[in-house]
């Protein structure tokens, strides 16, 4: 026995420790056979001998689970170690430093609507209901509600699911002609290699008399847009459905990793989704009390973008600080 717990506490790494716990529990493990051995014992002499292997059994498992917590800690301290970076070491160096890929994709899109003559408008994360929901065409038990996976606060207030509110509170403040791009954070309940509770978009509006805002004007936006952004590819609208625009669409291009051949990032398909897009619906307009206008609305996530731009597999990485990663960015 305490052989046995003198090389458990002589372990020098958790594979040995697991090793050395089949050794002695495992299915043929020494004190697994020793148990087996119970039915050949004298009833008179179970008790006992059931009791004291019990006892080994148990000072096996503790000293297992203390030596594994010890070399846990030791295996930890080591990666810390191993990571540490001295922050206040200076190194001289020719190496210029650059925007976050996310802040850049954001950047170059704000610039070119700006060149647009789109304004770009603000507004706070923390939105009422109305802003967020009952504005934008989504009452109480709509359905399309459970689609923003919301954080709810306590007195009723939301984190914003989109940038919407933005257009909403423009409209209030201003009269027609609207041409505007609402940047900034959103929040929803969402985590994997595609999406994250807390994610960057891009929403425009543009808004003006009846006769002179069409479909038609939206795709030439669009279209141009998405070139300048990506290059020479093909671009193709699908009928879609948002509760704030109709008729809308989603938007996407030809694959940028096969070029529309077909691959596993556009599951052969040949085309990558890019944003949602639609003309402006008329219960949007009646909630600011607009009239006889007509405007056409986008959005797009900007960590969607940069993901494409930039060919990054896991949207999680871009906001996980690694610097080999952020390094190619220089």
């Amino acid at each position: 026995m305490k052989l046995w717990l003198d090389k458990i506490e002589q372990a020098q790494s958790l594979e040995e420790l697991e090793t050395l716990r089949v050794e002695i529990l495992g299915k043929k493990g020494i004190l697994t056979l020793e148990f087996a051995k119970m039915k050949t014992i004298p009833n008179e002499e179970k008790k006992e001998f059931a009791q004291k292997l019990n006892k080994q059994k148990a000072q096996i498992n503790d000293a297992i689970e203390n030596k594994k917590t010890t070399l846990l800690a030791k295996a930890l301290e080591e990666q810390l170690k191993a990571e540490k970076i001295d922050v206040t070491q200076f190194v001289a160096s020719d190496e210029t430093a650059a925007l976050h890929p996310v802040l850049d994709t954001m950047d170059r899109i704000t610039t070119y609507f700006q060149n647009m003559n789109f304004s770009i408008e603000e507004g706070p994360l923390v939105e009422d209901d109305f802003h967020n929901f009952e504005a934008l065409n989504l009452p109480k038990y709509h359905p399309a509600r459970d689609m923003q996976d919301t954080f709810y606060c306590k007195d009723g207030a939301v984190l914003r699911t989109h940038t919407s509110p933005v257009q909403i509170r423009t409209m209030q403040n201003n009269k027609p002609p609207i041409r505007m791009i609402a940047p900034g954070s959103v929040f929803r309940k969402d985590y994997d290699i595609t999406h994250t509770p807390m994610f960057n978009q891009i929403e425009g509006l543009v808004v003006d008399d009846i006769d002179k805002v069409s479909f038609a004007n939206l795709k030439h936006v669009m279209v141009e847009f998405l070139q300048h952004m990506f290059g020479d590819v093909e671009v193709r609208f699908r009928p879609s459905f948002f509760p704030f625009t109709e008729p809308s669409a989603e938007v996407d291009i030809s694959c940028l990793f096969c070029e529309g051949k077909g691959c596993k990032v556009c599951s052969q398909t040949g085309w990558l989704e890019v944003l949602g897009c639609g003309i402006v619906d008329e219960n949007v307009f009646k909630a600011v009390g607009y009239k006889n206008v007509s405007g056409y609305a986008f959005g797009l996530g900007i960590e969607r973008f940069a993901m494409l731009i930039h060919k990054i597999g896991d949207l999680r990485s871009l906001f996980e600080s690694d610097i080999r990663l952020l390094g190619q960015f220089r």
